[in-house]
């Protein structure tokens, strides 16, 4: 018993003896992917060479190597050859600086946020709004998948990183206008139709993607514009003509700034596109309580996109 008890130990100690020599000043260090910084992480992948290179020329890679935590959208080699080729870019060295910095921004979340951790709705990201610095928001949609502003697909969710998680996605997220908001939310569905009404082209589309002016849009849910209709007494918005259906819209519109809720006072007034000004209410929450059907609770605030900010109402306001 003694004897097996000696051999069981000299056994153990030659296998300690092993382990600690095997481990010297020239043997390899073999380094897990949870030990490894995003930033490593991206260097050590052949797929990411254009996420890195791009990094590089941003200087973040020292951001994505260092103890803060982030969550990282990571597009592959060929995401970034589609952008580029759709942007007129003949590579990353033609892209500004300063633009694909917020790019890059936007494809990271502070703090690390796993699949299961997602819901559907507004996140923020590290991109900014220039006339603010407001963080810019992307939308997830988690029905089916994880979607990220109508277009983005996550392929291969939650590679674990020593400080924060990389979610490798199928493009390149190009920076959100109001437009992308409107279009990837499904219950703003309905004003997109009305923004996208034929006999307007495209107008409204691209005076609301421009980078002329940042703006500010309050925009009605579905079932305001089924109430609406109900006020109307028509069946449906092909129904609505096209002079009062642009007056609608332009009455929801504020050109020239970027108004958060924050800043939002009791009987502010603010002159629309339509040419006559509403009036914020903040006695009973934040509404606007002008318009012939109003008054309009504000129930959603602050989405922000680089040339305005979204915020959700529940009554579609009509001009006197």
């Amino acid at each position: 018993m003694k004897f097996n008890q000696c051999l069981l130990a000299l056994m153990m100690f030659g296998s300690m003896m092993f382990t600690m020599t095997s481990c010297g000043d020239d043997d390899p260090v073999v380094t897990t992917p949870e030990e490894m910084t995003i930033a490593e992480i991206v260097q050590d992948n052949d797929n990411f060479s254009s996420l890195l290179a791009a990094l590089e020329k941003t200087q973040l890679t020292a951001v994505l190597n260092g103890t803060d935590n982030f969550t990282v959208f990571a597009p592959q080699n060929d995401a970034f050859a589609t952008f580029l080729s759709d942007k007129g870019f003949a590579n990353l060295d033609a892209v500004p600086t300063s633009v694909l910095t917020q790019i890059l921004l936007n494809h990271v979340v502070s703090g690390d946020v796993k699949a299961a951790d997602l819901s559907t709705g507004y996140f923020s990201n590290l991109a900014e709004e220039t006339t603010t610095g407001n963080n810019l928001n992307k939308y997830v949609d988690t029905d089916g998948g994880v979607t990220i502003n109508g277009t983005t697909t996550v392929i291969t969710p939650d590679v674990s990183a020593s400080n924060g998680t990389i979610h490798i996605v199928n493009s390149v997220i190009d920076l959100p206008t109001i437009v992308t908001f409107a279009a990837s939310n499904p219950d703003l569905s309905i004003l997109v139709q009305a923004l996208t009404r034929p006999s307007f082209g495209s107008t409204y589309i691209d005076i609301l993607s421009s980078t002329d002016a940042p703006f500010t849009v309050f925009a009605p849910t579905n079932q305001a514009f089924v109430n609406l209709l109900g006020i109307l007494q028509v069946d449906s918005l092909d129904d609505v003509d096209d002079e009062t259906l642009q007056n609608v819209l332009n009455y929801h519109v504020i050109a020239g700034a970027n108004v958060l809720a924050a800043s939002l006072q009791d009987e502010q007034k603010a002159m629309t596109f339509q040419g006559t000004e509403i009036t914020i209410d903040l006695d009973n929450g934040a509404q606007i309580k002008e318009g012939v059907n109003g008054p309009s609770n504000i129930i959603a605030t602050d989405i922000q996109s680089f040339n305005g900010v979204v915020h959700v109402i529940d009554t579609v306001l009509l001009p006197q």
